[in-house]
């Protein structure tokens, strides 16, 4: 059996977590990505399909954990600005620890519960 690379592990996990998860318009899914670089995060209702605010880090500067934090209290506050409280955290198939935690703590200073 061929080994898979970390990238294609990544993307196994996510799937694995894809479809045990659903965005729903009152509780939308948070969705995370991480690059090298940057850091994205999306609340998207899957019922509908749409995409309802959605942050990065690509304007932002200083350390990945920091600017993590940064991007997790800009969606919070997108998510509150647009009347939603709660969310279903998706991680993307990313262990949760460094960037991930760090955004998920900065989304709930935010006022995003999950």
């Amino acid at each position: 059996m061929a080994t898979l690379s970390k990238k294609q592990q990544r993307v196994t996990r996510h799937k694995r977590v894809r479809a045990k998860i659903k965005g729903t318009t009152e509780r939308p899914r948070l969705a995370v990505f991480r690059s090298n670089r940057f850091v994205y995060a999306q609340l998207i209702d899957d019922s509908k399909g749409v995409t309802i605010a959605a942050a990065s880090s690509k304007d932002m500067k200083g350390g990945i954990r920091e600017v993590a934090r940064k991007v997790g209290s800009t969606i919070g506050s997108a998510a509150k600005a647009k009347g939603i409280s709660a969310a279903v955290f998706d991680r993307g198939g990313f262990s949760y620890a460094g960037t991930i935690k760090e955004l998920a703590e900065g989304a709930r200073e935010g006022g995003l519960a999950f």
